[in-house]
């Protein structure tokens, strides 16, 4: 016979885990946005301090080394920045994705399957 209080008792928690999830995600996101404007922030200032330092160069020689070591310096702020953000959104998807971890691992193991395997993705 059905059980209105374990019916009751499973959607709120399905809806407490819902809304900490969202509340969880929000934060991750606004992490990131913050991260990525302070990133802006510092390239632009980076930018301007170079093209100042580009405008007091007296020879074509040291506007080259300039431009050179600016470019060198921008792609490796760059790149560091981009496995940071990935990074972020890696452990933004882990924690969105923990608390559906046991009561998908509980509805297979109820229904005596295996979860489908993950796709390796294309090389």
């Amino acid at each position: 016979m059905f059980n209105f209080d374990d019916a009751n008792r499973k959607s709120k928690e399905a809806v407490d885990t819902a809304l900490r999830t969202y509340s969880d995600t929000a934060r991750g996101f606004q992490a990131i946005a913050a991260e990525a404007a302070e990133y802006s922030k510092k390239s632009f200032q980076d930018a301007v301090t170079h093209f100042e330092t580009l405008a007091g160069a007296k020879s074509f020689e040291s506007v080259f080394e300039l431009q050179t070591s600016y470019v060198k310096s921008s792609y490796e702020s760059f790149v560091s920045e981009a496995t940071k953000l990935g990074e972020m959104y890696a452990d933004l998807a882990k924690s969105a994705y923990k608390p559906y971890e046991a009561p998908i691992a509980a509805a297979v193991a109820k229904t005596g399957r295996q979860a489908p395997a993950a796709t390796p993705a294309a090389a």
